[in-house]
């Protein structure tokens, strides 16, 4: 190779990395705290990815799903959110005793799932609210009180 092409090829190296770096650097990836597999009732850990996914996520977040409504019309047995639809208890040592109505209501799932999403997206609580609100009121009356 010549002294200029060489410079060229090294030039268009060193920019690609650059590029592939800032471009890598600008992604912002958030994990979400999850509730292990194991830990979970066998009847949710043989459920669908979404389903397993969201008890995992519902079980492990409290805080952000206890100012989650739910629309499926369970606030008639009881729930008071979107959290009380994967968790009925947890007791004084931590135990949690699970719920098994998001293992049939679709309507349940999809709300946490979209919980899921905008919070990787980085959505406050307040739009992700909104969201929920917007979306799923035309299911029913929200079971937050």
């Amino acid at each position: 190779m010549k002294a200029p092409c060489k410079f060229l090829f090294a030039l268009i190296i060193v920019v690609m990395t650059f590029a592939g770096l800032s471009a890598c650097s600008s992604q912002q990836t958030i994990d979400l705290r999850m509730m292990p597999l194991d830990t979970l009732p066998s009847d949710v850990q043989s459920a669908s990815a979404a389903v397993r996914e969201s008890y995992q996520f519902a079980a492990a977040n409290p805080g952000v799903m206890k100012n989650i409504p739910c629309y499926c019309g369970c606030g008639n047995i009881g729930h008071t959110s979107n959290y009380d639809c994967y968790v009925s208890d947890v007791d004084a040592q931590g135990k949690i005793t699970f719920d098994n109505h998001a293992l049939g209501c679709s309507i349940c799932v999809d709300i946490t799932q979209d919980v899921m999403r905008m919070l990787r997206e980085g959505k406050s609580p307040q739009e992700i609210r909104t969201y929920i609100d917007a979306t799923y009121s035309k299911y029913g009356p929200s079971n937050i009180p």
